[in-house]
């Protein structure tokens, strides 16, 4: 090259420039959006083929969801059959005296008072579809007692719930309704309500 007049070795730099310039724009002018556009159709070509995959899945366990559903819904019709309907102040009635538990002999807890039912907001979930009630609970048991029997009632019953528990010495309630008696000084006087979803 050093041999070459400066007017070839000019036009051959040039020369070699322009194609670098040419070669350079086409890779940037086509190739480069060709690449990029390849690289999004193989990203979108792997989504769609995941989200084949995955209705493949759901189709292929239908069967299963629908076993699924059966069973779930007979649970939700059996728990329904145990919810309070007809005549509330009955039902609670039966409902507590009734309950054994764990106890074969049911709880030492007596509770003389029941109150009628009272409609009241469920609050748990908006577009709840239960209505629910409270009611009104009194009695006495010891301690131990009251206590096994409000964590089975509850565990037993899964649409019940107590709330507001008040506890005092049975003494202390017992003196001032003017009875009271000697084995009320190990005892508790309660009240508690009992919120009851109703069967719709």
């Amino acid at each position: 090259m050093k041999n070459l007049p400066k007017e070839k070795r000019d036009r051959i730099v040039l020369t070699t420039l322009g194609g670098l310039a040419v070669v350079a724009g086409l890779y940037f002018g086509l190739i480069g959006p060709q690449t990029r556009s390849l690289a999004e159709a193989a990203r979108k070509k792997t989504e769609q083929e995941d989200r084949i995959a995955s209705a493949e899945r759901l189709v292929a366990n239908v069967s299963q969801v629908e076993k699924n559903l059966e069973r779930v819904t007979g649970n939700l019709l059996a728990v329904e059959e145990t919810m309070a309907f007809g005549d509330m102040y009955s039902w609670v009635i039966q409902t507590v005296t009734g309950f054994k538990g764990t106890s074969p002999d049911g709880y030492k807890i007596e509770i003389p008072q029941f109150s009628r039912e009272v409609a009241t907001e469920v609050g748990m979930f908006p577009k709840f579809p239960y209505k629910a009630v409270a009611f009104h609970l009194r009695g006495t048991a010891r301690y131990h007692d009251f206590g096994r029997f409000v964590a089975e009632f509850e565990n037993a019953f899964p649409f019940l719930r107590i709330q507001n528990i008040e506890l005092e010495p049975a003494s202390a309630s017992a003196a001032s309704a003017g009875t009271p008696g000697p084995d009320t000084a190990e005892k508790l006087a309660f009240k508690f309500e009992i919120v009851a979803l109703v069967k719709p």
